[in-house]
């Protein structure tokens, strides 16, 4: 097992996603002092995984002008269902292979430094509640809408996990039982219906079944450089057709957060995720909208719904906070 070194002043979160693993190196006072980014490839397998997060770790430790022996540990946000004291993925839908994998062993290996590793929408979700929230509510929810959907409990001021580790899986909710099939294997996860992967089919569908866009003008037919931002750029154009899909994936949001509010009455429901970062001026307030009209009387009373200003430094932010708290 590798030991913290007590003299090293740094810590390093890792946000690992199912297109990016982004790196980020924060100093004791949890300020990020550099960053990098190198593409997933889940293609590959989970070794070669492994290595690209390695690599992402050590780049990022170069680029700082730091060593290894500086940093303390290293916080990891896994996508999936994670077993935080085994230090497992148990499941990662959207990462082919993924299953009991020992991230934690094997990062510990290849690093030679402590590894903590959490789900990445837990991750994610206490990284705003300490940096932005500054610890303040005692109740937070979490949605994280990027490549697929995810979400992150903060109950009586901390990270709740449930029975099995696997609390917080909100983009796995059913919403329509007739839905599209979900990377899970069900149909009408909320993740089917509005994450980005979701938006980008529904675009790439309706564009088959004879849709205009001007999404094809800046991109070319197969769209195959297609981001969050492009559909920001096209709404801003005046583009009816993406506006129509944005609004109802933030209607879909909004129904999964007045859920949430009917179920647990967080204090705060906050909103991120790269489709978030990207349109949260054309989204908020359809979300809020919706999720007030599909609320029960009286659950929204004083509840903040909020988009996220951390963007995607939440889940790097996150694992600086596990690191740091776990090397205490």
């Amino acid at each position: 097992m590798a030991e913290a070194n007590s003299k090293a002043e740094f810590v390093i979160g890792v946000d690992l996603g199912g297109t990016k693993i982004l790196s980020g190196i924060f100093n004791g006072s949890l300020e990020c002092i550099g960053t990098t980014k190198v593409s997933t490839k889940p293609q590959r397998g989970v070794d070669a995984v492994i290595e690209r997060i390695e690599r992402c770790v050590r780049d990022a430790v170069d680029e700082a002008d730091l060593s290894l022996k500086q940093i303390a540990a290293v916080g990891v946000g896994a996508p999936g269902a994670v077993d935080f004291g085994a230090g497992s993925v148990i499941f990662a839908p959207n990462m082919e292979g993924w299953k009991d994998v020992p991230l934690k062993k094997e990062l510990e290996k290849h690093l030679g430094l402590p590894v903590f590793i959490e789900n990445d929408c837990n991750i994610a979700v206490l990284g705003v509640y300490v940096s932005e929230l500054k610890s303040k509510p005692r109740s937070v929810v979490g949605i994280f809408v990027g490549t697929g959907i995810g979400g992150g409990l903060i109950l009586n001021g901390e990270l709740f996990g449930g029975y099995n580790h696997t609390a917080g899986e909100i983009g796995h909710m059913v919403v329509d039982v007739n839905g599209p099939k979900c990377g899970c294997g069900n149909k009408g996860c909320f993740e089917a219906l509005a994450s980005r992967t979701a938006i980008f089919q529904q675009i790439k569908a309706g564009i088959k079944d004879g849709e205009k866009t001007l999404l094809t003008e800046m991109l070319g037919d197969d769209l195959g450089d297609l981001r969050s931002g492009d559909l920001r750029k096209a709404i801003r154009r005046g583009d009816k057709f993406v506006d129509g899909i944005i609004a109802r994936a933030a209607e879909y949001i909004g129904i999964a957060t007045a859920n949430l509010v009917n179920i647990l009455n967080p204090e705060v429901v906050v909103l991120g995720g790269g489709v978030i970062e990207a349109l949260a001026e054309e989204m908020m307030s359809v979300i809020v909208e919706t999720a007030r009209d599909y609320a029960m009387p009286g659950t929204m009373k004083g509840v903040e719904i909020v988009a996220s200003k951390l963007g995607d430094n939440a889940g790097i932010t996150g694992g600086a906070v596990l690191a740091r708290r776990e090397t205490r």
